[in-house]
């Protein structure tokens, strides 16, 4: 087994067993500016893709930005990415939904313990949870400036403490989605029980770090306490065959464009060893 082919395997395994891992690589400095310089713009925009935290104008998250920036697409295509999402899913992917969310410095609100499969099962109506997310650490990610923690293991328990559904089927409006105060969440009850048999891991580190995690695994973010902001961009990818029949949730949540991504170099995008 080529040395390539053997680093695959182990991140797979690692992807299989955690739910979660660190790509070996990280973008090089040139192109993390290039996404900040892009983020930074779209975020002057007042446009729905746009959400603001609550109660002030700071920007909390943003979306869909591949729709309608070239350097986004071209991200969205890169052969390093494309191949290892179809490498852990199995079969060629699309782009489910592309986002940014952005810890302002003292400002950016945690995100509650949640499981992103809950909202694309009971909201989409995705059939299963065949997609991956890849995380891009766009500022360095230390422990006080609200970094993502998993607890590893727990994809493999199917979706928790969903709430019951209304008489007519909804449960939600999608702006519950992109705010702190989420429409699914876990219990902390259960958030403290998983921990006890599971732990917690932070997912730290210098920006351009790249980090695989899986829809249906716990997650959280802290508060950002610190003078530096964290913006993770966030690029699911998921399987053709498994994309949702009907969804009805605005297009910059769940893109409608399910053809199979075809990948393409971009020279903006090099990247380089992250130890």
């Amino acid at each position: 087994m080529s040395t390539a082919n053997a680093l695959l395997t182990d991140l797979k395994s690692a992807y299989i067993r955690n739910g979660w891992f660190k790509f070996p690589s990280r973008f090089t400095g040139q192109a993390v500016e290039l996404l900040r310089e892009r983020v930074q713009a779209i975020s002057q925009e007042r446009r729905p893709e746009v959400v603001l935290e609550k109660g002030g104008g700071r920007v909390r998250a943003i979306h869909g930005c591949h729709a309608f920036d070239e350097a986004c697409q071209a991200l969205v295509r890169l052969p390093c990415l494309v191949e290892m999402a179809e490498n852990l899913i199995g079969g060629p992917v699309y782009l489910y939904q592309f986002k940014v969310n952005l810890k302002q410095a003292y400002e950016g609100d945690a995100w509650p313990w949640h499981q992103d499969f809950s909202f694309w099962s009971e909201e989409d109506g995705m059939p299963s949870p065949d997609a991956v997310n890849f995380a891009i650490s766009l500022d360095d990610v230390h422990t006080d400036n609200g970094p993502l923690t998993v607890i590893p293991g727990s994809h493999r328990l199917g979706l928790l403490d969903l709430p019951e559904k209304d008489a007519d089927g909804m449960v939600s409006d999608w702006r519950q989605h992109v705010s702190a105060d989420l429409a699914y969440t876990v219990t902390p009850e259960r958030v403290e029980k998983l921990a006890e048999e599971n732990g917690k891991d932070l997912i730290l580190g210098r920006a351009g770090s790249i980090h695989a995690f899986h829809p249906s695994i716990v997650h959280s973010s802290s508060n950002n306490l610190s003078a530096d902001r964290r913006a993770l961009l966030l690029l699911t990818y998921n399987a053709v065959d498994n994309a949702p029949a009907s969804p009805t949730r605005p297009a910059f949540l769940v893109d409608r464009n399910t053809d199979p991504i075809v990948p393409r170099e971009d020279e903006r995008f090099a990247f380089e060893a992250d130890d």
